[in-house]
């Protein structure tokens, strides 16, 4: 699956310095499903100097020569949708659906921010000085690191490498070595449409040989990390040292409220899908959910039903609706949270275990737990996996309260008929993005980010392409 790609840097896609691979191996049947180099320290040093170089020559095209290299990205993108659906579904095991749709949020990715580089406006301020006036430019902030995770590893690199090729910026990506072969195939879309070489570059391996380097260049002036928490904290410490500009989406733990006059159907029929899409590896998933003690029984009747009929399987089956975990700690971690959610009283009303089913494979069925209190570790950390832990409640003051007992708040989602109480819901709750009657909040044109613990910065929209830039005041007088 990798035979065309591996290291890309300065143009070229190529080996790593010492020879050393390292197999991807599938999360369906747990066998490689080829290998790749592994980077050392010295070839990521080569691709940042090539992006330095790379960066010279990029940040003195024109906006709309951008703009236009983007467009063409975009065009050879959707022509490689295949390949690039069947590589998603292969490394993370997700059904090919979801895999082609992200495809396609991608590819938006770089059609807006092919427009937004027209629209990087400066503007005049009048000046105090008599015969001067105040010029407000902005510009590309430089090279940047672009660490992504395994769970979306397509749209996690597109929303990074289009704003900042917009913005005129070089970028070195970092993808997860579980899902490397999805970015290179973004990265050879982009080597298609003849960027100057090193304004993109593509290095995989460990912290040591990767990250490190790249994090203690000080001509790396902007990282933007997808990932945990955890990381995100120790990214933040590392930055400092160059005081680099930093972005994050780190981790979420979602609250669902389902008031009393929701419509119990509609947020049946969509909370099963999105909640179990990707098997529950999704940061903006709802994982708290908390449903009014008149919809209780019923909601979790619907609710039980639906996530049993889920299909199992390979994602790269049309059929299947839920694919495998990512690997087998991701597998541990979740049995490990049921049970002890369990142990603490939780009632187990659907799935608590492996799928049997199945040889080989991270497979565990989607699972709802009730009787959850707000304590458990189920309920109180974000468990990143095929979990729905239920629990009641009875008024608008205290489900909003209990909602926001988070260190966590990139996303939050409630269900209900009234306007008003879809405003107070909107202003109380401590999220970076909320969505009533819906959890459609990942689009090119909106910005996609958290508060707290979830993160800073924000990826879509026009407020994306901001971290890109530096602004720069020059008082001229004639």
């Amino acid at each position: 699956m990798y035979q065309n790609f591996g290291l890309y840097i300065d143009g070229k896609w190529r080996g790593a310095a010492d020879g050393a691979m390292v197999d991807v191996l599938s999360p369906v049947t747990q066998s490689a499903l080829g290998a790749v180099p592994v980077a050392t320290a010295a070839d990521t040093q080569e691709a940042l100097a090539a992006a330095g170089r790379g960066f010279a020559a990029w940040r003195a095209t024109t906006a709309f020569a951008r703009a236009d290299i983007l467009h063409r990205i975009a065009d050879e993108m959707l022509r490689r949708t295949d390949e690039a659906k069947t590589m998603i579904s292969a490394e993370t095991g997700k059904p090919i659906a979801q895999s082609e749709r992200e495809w396609g949020l991608s590819i938006d990715q770089f059609r807006w921010f092919a427009e937004e580089a027209r629209r990087i406006y400066g503007r005049i301020i009048e000046s105090r000085v008599p015969g001067g006036r105040f010029e407000v430019t902005r510009e590309p902030v430089g090279i940047v690191g672009a660490f992504t995770a395994w769970n979306f590893p397509a749209a996690l690199v597109a929303r990074k490498a289009a704003p900042a090729l917009a913005a005129g910026c070089a970028v070195i990506i970092r993808p997860s070595s579980q899902t490397p072969g999805v970015a290179m195939v973004m990265v050879d879309c982009m080597r298609a449409c003849n960027l100057p070489d090193g304004v993109v570059n593509l290095v995989v391996g460990p912290t040591a040989t990767t990250y490190t380097p790249i994090m203690a260049d000080k001509s790396v002036r902007k990282v933007s990390l997808t990932g945990s928490t955890r990381v995100g904290q120790q990214m933040i410490r590392d930055a400092a040292d160059t005081v680099k500009k930093v972005s994050m989406e780190l981790g979420g733990n979602a609250p669902l409220i389902i008031y009393d006059d929701a419509d119990l159907e509609l947020a049946l029929n969509m909370s099963v899908p999105t909640k179990f899409a990707n098997a529950g590896q999704v940061c903006v998933t709802p994982d708290r959910f908390f449903v009014h003690e008149r919809l209780h029984d019923a909601f979790v009747d619907g609710f039980v039903t639906r996530t049993n009929a889920l299909k199992l399987g390979d994602g790269l089956d049309p059929a299947v609706q839920m694919g495998p975990l990512i690997n087998s700690g991701r597998l541990s971690e979740i049995e490990s949270i049921v049970a002890g959610a369990v142990k603490a009283g939780a009632e187990l009303v659907a799935g608590g275990e492996r799928a049997s089913e199945f040889n080989a494979g991270h497979f565990y069925k989607p699972t709802v737990l009730t009787n959850v209190t707000d304590d458990m570790r189920v309920f109180a950390d974000e468990n990143f996996g095929p979990i729905a832990a239920v629990t009641r409640f009875t008024e608008e003051d205290e489900v909003l309260s209990r909602a926001n007992a988070s260190d966590m708040g990139l996303s939050a989602y409630a269900f209900t008929r009234s306007p008003d109480r879809a405003r107070r819901t909107v202003s109380t709750l401590k999220a970076g993005m909320v969505g009533i009657n819906s959890f459609a909040l990942a689009a090119s044109e909106a910005p996609f980010g958290g508060t707290n613990h979830s993160g800073m910065g924000r990826e879509g929209g026009t407020e994306g392409i901001s971290d890109y830039l530096d602004t720069k005041l020059a008082q001229i007088v004639f």
